[in-house]
């Protein structure tokens, strides 16, 4: 076994600490990082050969373990972790994109860096730590990568900065932006953010840069004491020069041809690149006829090709502002919008941008429809609002197959969500449970930010008091060519609206969601070193203005929420009842809110606090299951009346039956303005009354009454015999109750 190495620092004024030669072994990289009692377990591993790809396999996985937060999994019948929860996968995306840059893109090894939660406090979220790990383990790796990086989570509470605020702090915050990168430049950025200014956003992230700066010295430091050499792999050192020039040669002037035809429709241009580069592969396999060499050659050409294009793309937009549509550097693609294009459904919005369509579709239903959440980190909680996003292969001209739920369609769908959820009306004042699925039917750039100006369409056609109208757009950027890794203060040019050869051959991809006053989700990755904190602000404030013209758009088909709810919509209605009366309305079991939902149609849900959420299609399903909870929690008030029905005829008055499971008592004196010797020479078992509630006893005994209020009554039976007897002179006193004996002749 290996010496045991320890490192300590401090980040964000809590102990960071890094563990070394105790636990794991085989992986090239290997370390341990306890942040807090948060600790996650860093493994990164090379294979040894070169993939036949062209591309860079890299694998970057995010687990986490129940047992790490004292927990076993919730699943009656599944104990073991199994597939990846939605939030595992977004952390191990926020990893990839941060790493991914720092790797030389012609590496064809497969890559796989996998950070294993141990330990979590609940208080230290283990992604910060995660991410620092990846990083230290390949800096220590001899797997080639240009590190190291490192990130931050940055939130505002009460008008202060917070660095890697706990989960508390987090609810409390204006904004969760997590910054990440080099020592000079940043390389992701993920936020999500109350309605909030550029201007303090942009602030935010300059602080989070600084911040997390002393942890990129800390793994230069360990670095240097213990890291092993780096190798040195196939196509890591560039290509060959002659086919280099030979491949520029032969596809240059076609190139400029295919790339810059304004108007052209996607599935023609990219069949342009295609017809090119098969006229490419044909070229080479006639110049090196009979070479052993020849699938090697036509693989790197491939790479080549793809560079071929980033070199023209890059170098006609730095030169002379020509995008491949013929567009201005900020100016927006065609733009319409559109709601109501579907007949029977709550709510629908249409938006397109250029040759981006998203269709979204809003459901409403009952707030106990919400989604339970459970996950290491997530104790087992509801979620209200949700946003699904669907990318079928035929939205981008592929044959797929279709099935499982992707890592992209994950990512995208949730960025869109939390970039409406600001927007979203409390529970209070809208107590629905809603869904928006945003179904991209055609894709060309920024399809995650059409879906949210498309839920947002849907939602206000659906009648969803929305706070404000959000959209989003997707910024790009050109940086100087060969600069990825040379040049520190670089030659570019900002672009609106990517799209195409800008979205795939461009340096970044920084996506802005917000409303008019402001942002409320944001992402970045690039494919270059880094921008600059300045770069950020400059793109946030072209990306502002962009959205202000897709609102403006936006605001011609449809400018607030519809004052009415689709008439295919549910309604929902709220009863405040008394929390100990929650148990009559469940009943034994669960049977008399089993019946009212069975007589009604209706959905019934009880909050603990005595909030009775009802849900139902019909007016009168509704208005029945409404009266029934009311029926069933009535406090007794005097002066409330009644249509009862007599249940129990006694000696002295009756029982009258004025609720569901509810009676009272009428006493004789009570049924009748006129003296009633005995109750059932009035009133009859299961005759209709009508009664009025004197009063309620100590006992909780309901006193009723068959007289109106301000009825005068004549002397009662009771009032007669109250009074002293009468008698006469000589008579003997006899009985008033009773038995008079036997009759005589």
């Amino acid at each position: 076994m290996s010496e045991v190495k320890t490192y300590t620092t401090d980040f964000a004024g809590r102990p960071l600490k890094v563990e070394l030669g105790r636990l794991g072994g085989q992986a090239n990289g290997v370390a341990t990082v306890q942040y807090g009692e948060t600790t996650v377990l860093v493994n990164v591993t090379m294979g040894n050969t070169p993939k036949a790809v062209d591309y860079l396999p890299l694998q970057t996985e995010y687990e986490e373990k129940y047992y790490a937060a004292g927990k076993i999994k919730g699943s009656k019948w599944i104990k073991r972790e199994t597939r990846p929860s939605e939030e595992a996968i977004l952390t191990a995306r926020l990893i990839d994109r941060t790493i991914r840059p720092r790797f030389n893109s012609n590496i064809r090894n497969e890559i796989q860096a996998v950070a294993t939660v141990l330990s979590f406090d609940g208080i230290n979220d283990p992604d910060i730590p995660a991410l620092f790990g990846i990083s230290l383990g390949l800096m220590i790796s001899d797997i080639p990568w240009d590190g190291p990086v490192a990130a931050v989570r940055v939130g505002r509470v009460g008008g202060k900065l917070v660095f890697n605020p706990t989960y508390k702090e987090r609810a409390e915050s204006d904004f969760d932006i997590v910054v990440s990168g080099t020592d000079g430049k940043i390389n992701m950025l993920e936020a999500g953010a109350n309605i909030v200014s550029e201007k303090d956003i942009v602030e935010a992230i300059k602080a989070g840069f600084k911040e997390y700066q002393p942890l990129i010295e800390f793994q230069k430091k360990i670095a240097a004491e213990i890291g092993k050499e780096k190798k040195v792999l196939a196509l890591a050192a560039g290509h060959d020069e002659s086919l280099v020039a030979l491949v520029r040669q032969f596809s240059e002037h076609k190139l400029q041809n295919a790339l810059y035809k304004p108007g052209m429709a996607k599935n023609e241009f990219y069949e342009g690149l295609g017809q090119i580069k098969a006229e490419l592969e044909e070229h080479l396999k006639q110049q090196f006829e009979g070479s052993p060499e020849l699938s090697k050659k036509i693989l790197e050409a491939s790479v080549i090709f793809e560079e071929e294009i980033d070199r023209i793309v890059h170098k006609n937009i730095l030169d002379e502002n020509k995008r491949p549509d013929g567009r201005k550097l900020e100016e927006l693609r065609t733009i319409t919008a559109d709601t109501g294009v579907l007949p029977h459904t709550h709510g629908s919005g249409l938006f397109n941008r250029g040759n981006t369509q998203a269709l979204s579709i809003l459901t409403l239903a009952a707030p106990g429809m919400e989604q339970w959440l459970e996950t290491m980190e997530i104790d087992l909680t509801k979620k209200r609002f949700m946003h699904h996003y669907v990318f079928p292969p035929y939205s981008v001209g592929e044959v797929k197959r279709l099935g499982a739920i992707g890592r992209r369609e994950i990512g995208h769908g949730y960025l869109a969500e939390r970039s409406l959820l600001p927007v979203i009306p409390d529970k209070d004042e809208f107590p629905y449970t809603i869904r928006v699925v945003s179904e991209i039917l055609s894709s060309n750039g920024s399809s995650s930010m059409a879906s949210v100006c498309g839920s947002t369409l849907a939602l206000m056609d659906g009648g969803v008091p929305i706070k404000s109208p959000a959209a989003g757009i997707a910024m790009g950027l050109m940086m100087e060519e060969n600069s990825k890794f040379e040049i520190r203060n670089p030659k570019y040019k900002i672009l609106t609206d990517i799209q195409g050869p800008e979205d795939h051959h461009g340096d970044m991809d920084l996506k802005v969601a917000g409303t008019r006053e402001g942002v409320t989700g944001m992402q970045m990755d690039v494919k270059v070193e880094g921008i600059t904190p300045a770069i950020v602000a400059e793109t946030l404030a072209q990306a502002r203005k962009a959205r202000l013209e897709i609102l403006d758009v936006m605001g011609k088909a449809i400018n607030t929420h519809r004052a009415e709810l689709s008439p295919h919509a549910p309604r929902v209605q709220t009863l405040k009842i008394d929390p100990k009366k929650i148990g009559a309305v469940i009943g034994k079991g669960g049977e008399t809110i089993n019946g009212i939902i069975e007589e009604t149609g209706a959905q019934i849900d009880i909050d603990d606090d005595g909030t009775v959420f009802i849900t139902c299609n019909t007016p009168e399903g509704m208005d029945k299951a409404v009266q029934r909870i009311k029926d069933l929690t009535y406090e007794p008030q005097p002066g409330d009346e009644f249509d009862g029905k007599v249940v129990k005829i006694m000696d002295f008055g009756a029982f009258v039956e004025i609720l569901p499971g509810k009676d009272g008592m009428v006493h004789v004196s009570e049924i009748s303005a006129e003296h009633v010797r005995h109750p059932s020479d009035v009133l009859r078992e299961g005759q209709s009354v009508h009664v009025w509630l004197k009063n309620v006893d100590d006992m909780g005994r309901i006193n009723l009454t068959m007289l109106p209020p301000g009825t005068k009554k004549s002397e009662t039976f009771f009032e007669r015999s109250s009074r002293p007897p009468m008698h006469r002179p000589g008579q003997a006193e006899r009985p008033r109750h009773g038995h008079r004996g036997p009759h005589r002749r």
